[in-house]
């Protein structure tokens, strides 16, 4: 019986979430964000360390991972994708605010961290999911087995401009150059951190989305599953 799992892997800000949501709807299938799971995580790291007054760093990963299980932090289906639940609450927008935004990228490095993530969505996948999946390691460590292995991608500048259109910021020069920056940024941490780096898998169907819309990039992807049978 064939894995009914895409695996949709891209750099920050490559619009892997948004593609990934709207190949789901388009197959009949459930999106899951593993980076709302990495958000989830963050963000009671964060709350650890402010009632400690300390620093986030100064937070051990197991004691993250322990106040996770005993929050019940899990993504919960509304059908069509998950969210995030914690303390039996939805926390999409508080995962989403800017602290976290700047501190996921060296919490989810963490090794126990990503085991536990890991973890949760294999569990979630072998319980017969059909299911798109978005990360950055999603082909390469945790589905290595997954029928479809797509890496979405665009320039660091067509990526910027499209996170400051995101958040309704003027696109000025200056705007553009340094959110291009932070970006290419990101992506050096990422490709380059030792524990499951950003790469593409070697089988993985590579989509430059820069000149593309939005239509044109899901399309190709439901075409690429229906080309394998997937759908």
């Amino acid at each position: 019986m064939t894995m009914k799992l895409i695996a949709l892997d891209g750099p920050s800000a490559s619009g892997k979430s948004s593609t990934a949501r709207a190949v789901a709807q388009a197959l009949g299938w459930s999106h899951l964000d593993s980076g709302a799971l990495y958000r989830g995580l963050t963000l009671i790291a964060l709350e650890i360390a402010s009632v400690r007054r300390g620093l986030i760093e100064e937070v051990a990963p197991r004691e993250v991972v322990d106040a996770a299980e005993g929050r019940g932090l899990q993504l919960h289906s509304d059908g069509t994708t998950f969210q995030v639940y914690i303390d039996g609450l939805p926390k999409d927008g508080a995962i989403r605010t800017p602290d976290v935004t700047a501190n996921v990228s060296w919490v989810s490095a963490l090794p126990d961290i990503r085991m536990w993530v890991d973890t949760r969505m294999r569990e979630m996948v072998h319980g017969g999911l059909e299911v798109v999946i978005d990360g950055r390691d999603i082909g390469s460590v945790v589905f290595p087995e997954a029928p479809l292995k797509v890496f979405l991608t665009a320039t660091p500048e067509a990526r910027a401009s499209r996170r400051l259109s995101q958040r309704g910021e003027e696109l000025d020069r200056a705007a553009l150059k340094r959110e291009s920056a932070m970006l290419a940024e990101r992506d050096r941490k990422d490709s380059s951190r030792p524990v499951a780096p950003l790469r593409q898998p070697p089988d993985a169907l590579l989509l430059d989305s820069t000149t593309l819309s939005f239509e044109e990039q899901v399309d190709r992807i439901v075409g690429w599953a229906r080309e394998r049978g997937l759908a």
